[in-house]
Formats: C-alpha cells, sequence, structure tokens
C-alpha cells in the first residue's frame, strides 16, 4: 500500500503496540483508530540486534486490515540482525513503511531500493550513539529517518535528552521530503521541544497504552502535536 506523499508533510502522533495488551490487540488498535491516529508503528525485535524478542509477520498481518480500514498506515521498525531476510515478509503481511538500522544493514542503499522496490516506504533507523554523519549518503535513498532516543529493546524508558539535539542536527541536513521520525521515551512532557527539534513522527508506546483510554490518550498526545510551534521554534 505505502504511504501518500501527503503523510510526509504532516505531523503525527504513531502509536506503539509494543506498549500494547496483546490479549486484546485488536481492541488496542481500534482504540488509537478512533482517536484518528494515521500511524500505527510496530516494533520488531529478534532477541539477537536487541534484548527482546517480540512480533512477526504474523501478527502484522493479522493487524493491518484493521489499521487500512481505519485510514491508518502500518509502519514497521525492523530492529534485527539480518533486515534483508525479512522485507519481503514484513511488506506482503501488510507494512506500508519499513525501517532499519544502519548498524544491521552493511549494504544500505541496496536495502532501501529493495524496500521501495516493494512499494513500501523506506526508512533508516540510529540508534542513540550513532552519529549523524553516517547518513551522509543513505538519506538520499530514504523516505525518513528514525531516531531512537532510547537504546532499543524495551518499552517505557527514558527519554535520552541528546536526542534533541541529533534531531536538530538531521532536520537541518536531510531534504525536506524526508520525514523524521523519533520514538522513545515520547510523551506529555516532551512533545513540544521534540517538534521544535525538527520531529515529523512521534511514536509513543507507554504514553498511549501504559494506563487510561487508548483512544483519549492518543487524541491527547496527537492535540500536542498539532499545537506544538515548528523546528526551530525553541
Amino acid at each position: 500500500m505505502g504511504i501518500p506523499a501527503d503523510i510526509f508533510g504532516k505531523r503525527l502522533l504513531a502509536p506503539s503496540v509494543l506498549s500494547a495488551d496483546f490479549s486484546r490487540l485488536g481492541e488496542e488498535v481500534a482504540a488509537v483508530l478512533e482517536a484518528g491516529v494515521r500511524l500505527v508503528h510496530f516494533d520488531v525485535m529478534d532477541g539477537r540486534f536487541v534484548p527482546n524478542l517480540t512480533i512477526g509477520p504474523a501478527i502484522v498481518a493479522a493487524v493491518a486490515p484493521q489499521v487500512h480500514r481505519g485510514g491508518a498506515y502500518v509502519d514497521v521498525h525492523l530492529m534485527v540482525e539480518h533486515p534483508d531476510a525479512f522485507l519481503d515478509e514484513f511488506v506482503a503481511a501488510g507494512a506500508d513503511a519499513l525501517s532499519v538500522h544502519v548498524e544491521t544493514t552493511p549494504n544500505l542503499h541496496r536495502t532501501l531500493a529493495r524496500i521501495r522496490a516493494l512499494g513500501a516506504a523506506a526508512g533508516v533507523v540510529l540508534n542513540p550513539a550513532t552519529p549523524v554523519c553516517v547518513l551522509e549518503e543513505a538519506v538520499l535513498s530514504a523516505d525518513y529517518v528514525l531516531v531512537m532516543s532510547v537504546d532499543p529493546g524495551f518499552g517505557g524508558q527514558a527519554f535520552i535528552p541528546e536526542s534533541l539535539d541529533k534531531l536538530r542536527r538531521l532536520r537541518a541536513v536531510i531534504p525536506p521530503r524526508v520525514a523524521l521520525q523519533v520514538d522513545g521515551g515520547v510523551g506529555r512532557d516532551n512533545i513540544a521541544r521534540l517538534v521544535a527539534a525538527g520531529a515529523d513522527w512521534l511514536v509513543a508506546g507507554s504514553a498511549v497504552f501504559g494506563g487510561g483510554d487508548a483512544t483519549v490518550q492518543a487524541g491527547v498526545l496527537q492535540s500536542l502535536v498539532d499545537q506544538a510551534p515548528g523546528f526551530g521554534s525553541e
């Protein structure tokens, strides 16, 4: 299905189902769709690149039709040691966007080109300790860049403050057509700063699903994203 061009120009909340109640995943997804979200984020972990093991293509395939019926898109973040082995399978399962880590992908240009050839948006991810400079060439082949603002592997971690400067530096150098995504520790207390630092798509897990009504939580967070002053307003 892919991500339409107009989505790249919007500031969006992307609820991460990593923090959802998996015993009622369909209901949790329905709750955030009711709030009007346009991106639903799936964290795929292999227990090798990161110290956790999470969902696979079967879960994405089960939920993707619901997401698409709700007018939203499936955003899959591959935190795996060999992402190329999974690209076809996740796109077939319904992924509209696939992001891969620069730390795991020796032939990044080829991987991003393959994702695009499959009809999905291609994203590249930077871990907290990975410098911005590694993307100087690769960003020309990407549709979006994801900045990890926690070390990947688990939800509910504290936001790394230095990520704000990393976002600013990236926003200043990546092409305007490339969306800038941030994932990790996103919540009510830092959304305005993240948007001001250049973030377009904000992934939030526990802030949406960690307690209370997920529809209400997602609605409040999206409102904060909408109301935040833009890049450079700090």
